[in-house]
């Protein structure tokens, strides 16, 4: 086929830096870049379809008087169960209310009481330190930064779905991306390539993320040969709506913080039968107590619950602060004035991800990560509740810096100093090719969709044990395998720096999108399974009912680069 200029999409195809992922990671972190810097930020979905826009209770950060970062720190290191790095947590909580002050400059419109932000309280927290925008935060912080970020000249929002990274192999060094973008896969360059891919919460049955959270940064940087940290904690929020025909519908673990109960048919508040603190017990220990109440209780994992009632809070309180969880729940029938919600755990939270240090640097050179895809060292086992959103905030604005640490330093211009850069251009005349699925072959695609979250769920859901996990590894490598053979994989793998693809319609486009994000689901699916497994304790967000006891031995981060898995110790206070 001859090649034709006008097909190849009008992009242009090299950036200072590429951000992927369009969260409030993302958005923040491309805000934060040198204004001289040309940015892409590459976004899978419209602006504001993240989980970032559905995250409802707050940001956490010592505000009031009678709190102190102090008291911030030690709140996340009792969460975290003995895996945070303090250097992290306390680089998190002394840079907050800077933060926040930043956010307020820009428009966020934070509730107020009295004229100062308002606070609320949520779960293993021991202060109001909750600053909140009704119970739509997420969406306030999400629809303010994309605002600014279409305003500024230097950033350029790409739709596009983000396949691979482009590496430089000697050494190993981040030079851009492929993307799928307007049925054509080719390649972006860039000095420095950001993820902020979000969590992948798609990878279990029932989970409060959306449905593009499907672990894409972490898969990517896995096949590139970063080094990944941590994943085996993923946090299961207690409260999602249960009901049958609706998405499980996170109720925001303030709805708690203000006043509401966790009750069983009878009305009791069974919470307390496990942990002194009820339904304020840390988010792990919540979702394990309604988990062992179902067992006992309940048959049917696809629609067993329990209840949350909001009654005992002032009518006037629930109007003022969850009108978005007074909505969902009457779409769904459910009067929360008058009758209490059914809720059950779902995966929300994956504390694991990419190894980062303090500036967001990973081990390959020239790439970063930011966000939920992030390890940082901050959540450790089990993520404090409204910390997740404060992370995106501080290490984003690390990026502020990203000039003065130098890409020179990174090695990136390396490079540009042998000519490479500027010498290469991703599309010659020789590489353009068309492509195309078998119906056979999108069958078993969208089959594995469908039947590995409910694995997932099952082995290395809220319990999990040594029978079921090595089964669901072994499956997951099987499909893995099957998936790996298929001709469109087949000719996936053989796409080169520089090639050009043109699709053959929409429907291939978004089939091919299919195939991608599955693929990326299985990656992380066997790295979720590999990791539970290999850590033989009960820690925060990762139980083990064959293990249930907390190991002082495994007070240690566990790592994977390749098929590599290890352990290392965690930075402690004053290093002891």
């Amino acid at each position: 086929m001859t090649f034709d200029p006008a097909l190849r999409s009008s992009l242009p195809n090299r950036f200072d830096v590429l951000v992927i992922g369009a969260g409030a990671a993302g958005l923040y972190t491309a805000l934060c870049l040198p204004s001289h810097l040309n940015v892409g930020l590459v976004t899978k979905e419209p602006l504001s379809l993240s989980a970032s826009d559905w995250a409802q209770g707050g940001i956490a950060a010592a505000m009031d008087p009678q709190d102190s970062p102090e008291l911030h720190i030690k709140d996340t290191l009792q969460a975290g169960a003995g895996l945070c790095d303090y250097g992290a947590v306390k680089f998190l909580v002394e840079q907050a209310p800077a933060c926040i002050q930043n956010l307020v400059e820009l428009g966020v419109g934070f509730d107020r009481h009295a004229g100062s932000l308002a606070l609320t309280l949520e779960a293993a927290h021991s202060r109001r330190r909750v600053l909140h925008a009704a119970d739509t935060t997420g969406r306030a912080v999400v629809s303010t930064l994309a605002t600014h970020i279409l305003s500024r000249k230097n950033i350029q929002v790409i739709q596009a779905f983000t396949l691979d990274l482009w590496l430089d192999a000697h050494p190993p060094c981040c030079r851009g991306v492929s993307l799928l973008h307007q049925n054509q896969i080719f390649w972006i360059q860039a000095r420095a390539v950001i993820l902020a891919t979000g969590g992948g919460g798609q990878v279990f049955a029932q989970t409060t993320n959306p449905a593009l959270s499907t672990g894409d940064g972490v898969a990517i940087a896995h096949r590139a040969g970063a080094v990944l940290r941590d994943l085996e904690f993923v946090q299961f929020h207690p409260t999602a709506l249960t009901k049958a025909g609706a998405p499980r519908f996170l109720i925001s673990e303030a709805v708690r913080g203000e006043g509401a109960h966790l009750v069983d048919d009878q009305g009791r508040r069974f919470a307390f039968d496990y942990h002194p603190a009820g339904e304020l017990a840390p988010r792990d220990v919540v979702s394990r107590a309604i988990f062992a109440y179902l067992q006992k209780t309940q048959s049917d994992p696809a629609i067993a619950h329990v209840w949350l009632d909001l009654r005992p809070i002032p009518a006037e309180t629930i109007q003022y602060r969850f009108p978005n969880i007074i909505q969902v729940c009457q779409h769904w029938g459910i009067d929360v004035f008058k009758q209490p919600i059914p809720v059950a755990p779902a995966a929300h939270y994956w504390m694991g991800g990419i190894a980062t240090d303090l500036s967001n640097r990973t081990s390959i050179l020239g790439l970063y990560a930011v966000g939920e895809t992030a390890s940082t060292g901050v959540h450790g086992a089990n993520r404090l509740a409204s910390n997740s959103l404060l992370e995106c905030l501080v290490f984003g604005a690390q990026f502020r810096y990203l000039e003065m640490r130098g890409l020179k330093d990174e090695g990136i211009e390396r490079l540009r100093d042998k000519g490479d850069i500027s010498s290469l251009h991703p599309f010659t005349s020789s590489s353009l090719h068309p492509i195309s699925l078998s119906s056979q072959e999108m069958d078993y695609i969208q089959t594995l969709h469908e039947e590995l979250p409910c694995l997932v769920w099952q082995s290395a859901g809220i319990c999990r044990e040594e029978q079921g996990m090595a089964g669901a590894i072994a499956q997951v490598q099987d499909w893995q395998q099957e998936l790996a053979a298929l001709a469109l994989s087949q000719s996936m793998q053989n796409l080169q720096p520089g090639e050009f693809l043109v699709l053959r319609s929409p429907d291939v486009a978004s089939a091919l999108r299919t195939w991608a994000e599955t693929r990326n689901l299985l990656d992380v699916a066997h790295l979720i399974l590999k990791s539970a497994h290999f850590r033989t304790e009960s820690r925060g967000g990762h139980y083990r009912s064959d293990y249930p006891q907390t190991d002082p031995a495994w007070q240690v981060h566990t790592l994977v680069q390749a098929e590599r898995w290890w352990t290392a110790e965690l930075e402690i206070e004053n290093g002891e």
